[in-house]
C-alpha cells in the first residue's frame, strides 16, 4: 500500500493522505505434460495474474515468450512494462526449469547419477536474460530522464518564484504587472511535475509568495475580489466533480479522478478566508467518501479471494485422491484422466487466491497432476519397444564423440559435440542392461577432448600469470622514477611506460582490473608533479584513460560510450550558460544586483573554460577514427 500525500494548497487546508492498494497475484503456468501413447495432454493455463488487456503468457512456448519480451522493449516504457516483463520471466523459467526436471529424470531413469547431471546451457535462456538486462537498462533510462526532467521542472518553478516576488518591487504599471504575474502563473501550470521531496516545500513558497503579490502590491480592491471570486467558483466546480465521483461504479476509477481533482485544487488560487474552511470541508467529505468506497471494494476482493482459495484446496484434494489410486489397465487409466482433466478446466475457472496463499496452492495443484501422469507415463513407458532404435542411434552418436575426441579445433568440436550431447537427450532410454554400458562409452569420448582442452587453456593461463609479473615490475619502475626539470622529456618518458604497458599482453581476468588500477595511479602520479597548468595536465589524464580503455576488450562500444557522455555534458553545460546569461537580465543596477552580476559572469566565464576542456576531449576521441 502507498501512502499518496496532497499536499494542502495555499490556504493552509489540512487535507487528507489517501491510499490507492493495488494487489496483484501471480498464479503459475503449468508444466505441459505429454503423454506419447494417450490421446489426452495437460496443458494447464494458470495465467490469472493477468488482467484482461494482458497476453495470455501462461500458454505461451519459451520462443513466444521472448517475443512478447521484445515487444515491451521495442516500445515506451509503461506503468504496466514492469509487470508484463516479470510475468514474463516468471512463466518463462516454470517452462524452463519443467523442462530440466524432465531431462534430469531421464538421466536418472536411464542410468545416471543425480550428481552428474550437468544440463547444457539453453540458448533460449541466455537470450532472454540478455533482454530481460536490455529491459532493466531502458527502465533504468527513463527513469533517470523523468528524474532529470522534474530536475529542469524544478528549477523552472524556482525562477518563476524569484519572478514573482521581483513583481513586487518593480516600477511599472498596475496593468502590466497584473498581466506579468498571470503569465508567470500560466508558466506555473503549464511546467510539469518536480521531485517528490522538493514538492511540499516548492508550494509553500509559491503560495507564500503569490499571497504576497496580492497583500502588498498596490492592486485595487475591485480586481482583487474579482479574481478571488473566480478562484471560489472554479473550487465549487471541483467539488461538485468529487461529489458525483462518489456515485462513481468504478472505486478504482473514482479513486484516479480525484486525484486529478486534487491536483486542480492546488493550481486553483486563493478565495476569501471567510469561504476557505467551508469549501474545503466540502472537497474532504466527498474525498473522504471515495476514499471509503475504494477500502471497500479492496475488502470484497480480498473476501473473494479467501472463498477462491477454498475451492482450489477441494479440488487440490480430488486430483491427489486420483493420483494416489491403484490402476492396472487402460481402461483405469483412461478414465482417471478424464477425471483429472475435467478438475483442471474447472481451476480455471476459479479467479484468484490471496497473494500469500497463491503460489503455495497452485504448487498443489501442479505436484498432484505431475504425479498422476507421471505416473500414468511410467506405466505406459513398460510397453515401449523402442529401446533398440534408441540404443542404435546411441551407438551411432559414441562412434562420432570417439572420432572428435582428439581434436584440437577446440571452438567447433565444442560446438558438434555439445549438439550430439543434446541429441543423445532427445534420443531417449536404451535396455537397462546395457544403458550403464552405452553411457560410460560416450561420456568417456566427451571427457577426453574436454580434458585436453582445459590443458590447453592452463597453459594459457601460465602465459598470462607471467605477463602479470611484468606488470606488476613496470609499476614499481614508474613509482621510482624521478622527473627531470623539462617536461617536454618528463612527457615523453612518460609516453614510453604507456607503450611497454601496451606491449606486454593480456593478464588473468581476475587481476586486469586491479593492475590497470595500480598503473593508472602510478602514471597519474607522475602527471601530478609535472609542472603544467590544470587543464593541460586533465587533459593528458584523459589520454592515459583512453589508452587504457584501446586495451580493454570491445574498446569501440567502450569509446563511443565515453564519447556520449562527454557530448552530454558539453549538451548541458551550454544550456547552464545560456541559462546564466539570461539570467543577467534580470537585475537592475543597483549595488547589490552588481555583486550578484560579477559573481554570475565568473560562473559563466569558469563554465565556458570547461566547455573548451570538453571539446579538447572529444577531439582526442575524433582524433582515433
Amino acid at each position: 500500500m502507498k501512502e499518496q500525500d496532497l499536499t494542502p494548497s495555499h490556504e493552509n487546508e489540512t487535507e487528507p493522505k489517501e491510499e490507492l492498494q493495488s494487489e496483484t497475484s501471480h498464479d503459475q503456468s503449468d508444466s505441459q505434460i505429454k503423454d506419447e501413447k494417450i490421446e489426452s495432454d495437460l496443458n494447464i493455463d494458470h495465467s490469472e495474474t493477468e488482467l484482461q488487456d494482458t497476453p495470455d503468457y501462461a500458454s505461451m512456448e519459451k520462443h513466444e515468450l521472448i517475443q512478447r519480451l521484445q515487444l515491451i522493449l521495442d516500445s515506451e516504457l509503461d506503468d504496466d512494462s514492469k509487470e508484463r516483463a516479470e510475468s514474463i520471466k516468471v512463466h518463462f523459467y516454470k517452462k524452463h526449469n519443467a523442462a530440466l526436471e524432465e531431462l534430469k529424470r531421464q538421466f536418472i531413469q536411464e542410468g545416471g547419477l543425480e550428481k552428474d547431471f550437468h544440463p547444457t546451457r539453453d540458448k533460449q535462456e541466455i537470450e532472454i536474460k540478455e533482454l530481460l538486462q536490455q529491459f532493466r537498462d531502458k527502465k533504468a533510462e527513463v527513469h533517470k530522464s523523468i528524474e532529470q526532467e522534474k530536475e529542469n521542472n524544478l528549477k523552472q518553478k524556482l525562477l518563476i518564484i524569484d519572478e514573482i516576488k521581483q513583481l513586487i518591487n518593480g516600477q511599472e504599471s498596475f496593468e502590466k504587472t497584473f498581466h506579468e504575474f498571470r503569465a508567470l502563473q500560466k508558466r506555473w501550470k503549464d511546467t510539469g511535475m518536480v521531485p517528490s521531496q522538493s514538492v511540499k516545500h516548492l508550494w509553500e513558497n509559491y503560495h507564500h509568495a503569490v499571497e504576497k503579490f496580492y497583500d502588498y502590491i498596490k492592486i485595487n480592491r475591485e480586481l482583487r475580489d474579482m479574481d478571488l471570486r473566480k478562484n471560489y467558483e472554479a473550487k465549487i466546480d471541483i467539488c461538485e466533480s468529487a461529489e458525483k465521483l462518489v456515485e462513481e461504479e468504478s472505486a478504482v476509477k473514482a479513486f484516479n479522478d480525484l486525484q486529478k481533482l486534487h491536483e486542480m485544487w492546488r493550481e486553483v488560487g486563493p478565495v476569501e478566508r471567510n469561504k476557505r474552511d467551508e469549501l474545503w470541508e466540502r472537497f474532504k467529505t466527498a474525498s473522504n467518501s471515495i476514499n471509503k468506497n475504494q477500502q471497500n471494494f479492496y475488502n470484497n476482493v480480498r473476501e473473494e479471494q479467501i472463498y477462491n482459495l477454498q475451492k482450489k484446496s477441494a479440488l487440490c484434494e480430488k486430483v491427489e485422491e486420483i493420483a494416489a489410486r491403484k490402476m492396472e489397465s487402460h481402461q483405469e487409466w483412461s478414465a482417471a484422466s478424464k477425471e483429472v482433466l475435467q478438475i483442471q478446466k474447472e481451476w480455471r475457472t476459479v479467479g484468484f487466491a490471496p497473494k500469500k496463499d497463491n503460489n503455495s496452492i497452485y504448487k498443489r495443484f501442479r505436484e498432484a497432476c505431475d504425479l498422476f501422469f507421471n505416473t500414468k507415463r511410467d506405466f505406459y513407458i513398460e510397453h515401449k519397444d523402442k529401446l533398440d532404435e534408441n540404443l542404435k542411434l546411441k551407438i551411432q552418436l559414441c562412434e562420432h564423440a570417439e572420432e572428435l575426441q582428439n581434436s584440437t579445433d577446440w571452438k567447433q568440436t565444442t560446438n558438434e559435440l555439445i549438439r550430439i550431447q543434446k541429441k543423445w537427450k532427445s534420443i531417449g532410454i536404451v535396455p537397462r542392461k546395457v544403458s550403464n554400458e552405452i553411457w560410460n562409452r560416450f561420456r568417456k569420448a566427451c571427457d577426453t577432448f574436454f580434458n585436453n582442452k582445459s590443458e590447453h587453456f592452463d597453459s594459457l593461463e601460465s602465459r598470462q600469470a607471467e605477463n602479470l609479473k611484468l606488470k606488476d615490475a613496470l609499476i614499481e619502475k614508474i613509482k621510482g622514477f624521478k622527473l627531470s626539470n623539462d617536461n617536454e622529456e618528463n612527457l615523453d618518458t612518460i609516453k614510453i611506460f604507456q607503450k611497454e604497458w601496451s606491449e606486454i599482453g593480456h593478464v588473468p581476468i581476475k587481476n586486469k582490473e586491479k593492475i590497470q588500477n595500480d598503473f593508472n595511479k602510478a602514471i597519474n602520479s607522475l602527471y601530478d608533479q609535472l609542472n603544467i597548468d590544470s587543464s593541460n595536465l586533465e587533459v593528458q589524464k584523459f589520454k592515459l584513460k583512453i589508452d587504457s580503455i584501446l586495451e580493454s576488450r570491445k574498446p569501440e562500444d567502450k569509446l563511443i560510450h565515453e564519447r556520449n557522455k562527454l557530448y552530454n555534458k558539453i549538451k548541458q553545460l551550454e544550456t547552464d550558460i545560456t541559462l546564466w546569461e539570461n539570467n543577467m537580465g534580470f537585475f537592475s543596477l543597483s549595488d547589490k544586483s552588481n555583486s550578484i552580476l560579477k559573481e554570475m559572469q565568473e560562473k559563466i566565464n569558469q563554465g565556458k573554460k570547461n566547455l573548451n576542456l570538453l571539446n579538447q576531449k572529444i577531439k582526442i576521441i575524433d582524433d582515433l577514427a
